[in-house]
């Protein structure tokens, strides 16, 4: 069966920046989640996290922790940010199904992706990450464990550091109960071991951090915006989802998330790339014109960050 968008619900993912923002409290007060999972599509659930950094009040649900339902079990994507946060998604994923959860994927190593393996594990269940996710985390494990104490607090109780069992470097195929399941690394974009699941019968990407919506994106140190920029041209693009479930953001489709992910990155390296054909300096590109961006939430805290970090890389290309 082809799953189908509600006009209502299109609208709803459409108006998300509304109620995406920042300012707006927690959505669902009774959970650890910031939000409540919908189901996307048919089998299809996400719970969509803030669109702001992780604090106490979001419990670090910032990212959006999704699951797939099938007759053999559910596939998660996203450890989740602790313990508690994991388990109050597995509350939810038993009040939709009684099958068992059979496999967590960890879309990138960031700490809202991992740091709940620990819960996940200790229900018996496999973790699987790209090599790379699975390298930056174990480097970063310590730091990462400690700035999730220190904004949690007491919601950080029991979340200890537990590494992916699973591990692969292209593709990882999986069938389970009829749905194909196709865990791919398109190739270098946000974070190292980026990591993207095809849902080919239903044309679903669940695209993790290859693709924003909503809010800006981050280009951490290291990141290779041009990278990015070639990876969405030659995977991305010609695998022409029809719906698309980005790393931070409402789901919504191809266009909305070229337009904030790719244009974004193309739009900053053009700013950037004149400004250095003028003898701009770092300090001078820190100021570079982003204003079509400042309507995106956290437009205030990476902007400048941005714009600095995409010019250290593009002075030496």
């Amino acid at each position: 069966m082809k799953p189908i968008f509600t006009a209502a619900l299109i609208a709803t993912f459409s108006a998300g920046a509304a109620w995406a923002s920042e300012d707006i409290a927690d959505q669902y007060p009774q959970s650890e989640l910031y939000s409540k999972p919908v189901e996307v599509i048919p089998h299809v659930f996400s719970a969509i996290g803030a669109t702001a950094p992780p604090t106490y009040e979001n419990s670090g649900h910032n990212n959006n922790l999704s699951f797939i339902v099938t007759d053999e079990g559910v596939v998660v994507i996203n450890g989740g940010a602790s313990v508690r946060l994991a388990a109050a998604l597995h509350d939810e994923i038993k009040a939709v199904t009684d099958q068992p959860v059979v496999l967590v994927i960890n879309e990138n190593g960031q700490g809202h992706a991992m740091l709940g393996n620990s819960y996940w594990v200790d229900q018996g269940v496999d973790i699987l990450a790209h090599v790379d996710a699975i390298e930056a985390f174990t480097e970063e494990a310590d730091f990462i464990l400690q700035g999730m104490e220190g904004y949690n607090r007491d919601k950080a109780e029991g979340t200890r550091v537990v590494t992916p069992n699973l591990s692969f470097e292209d593709n990882y195929d999986l069938t389970l109960g009829g749905v194909e399941i196709k865990v791919m690394h398109m190739g270098p974009a946000h974070d190292p071991g980026d990591t993207q699941v095809w849902l080919p019968q239903w044309n679903m990407l669940i695209a993790g951090d290859m693709a924003f919506h909503e809010r800006m994106l981050p280009i951490f140190e290291g990141t290779c915006t041009s990278c990015w920029l070639e990876t969405w041209e030659t995977k991305m693009e010609p695998l022409n989802p029809t719906y698309v479930i980005p790393g931070h953001g409402h789901p919504t489709n191809l266009a909305q998330v070229r337009r904030y992910t790719y244009d974004y990155l193309t739009d900053l390296r053009a700013k950037i790339g004149a400004h250095i054909d003028e003898g701009g300096d770092l300090a001078g590109a820190y100021y570079v014109d982003q204003e079509r961006w400042k309507g995106l939430d956290t437009f205030e805290e990476l902007a400048t960050k941005n714009a600095g970090r995409v010019f250290e890389e593009m002075e030496w290309e």
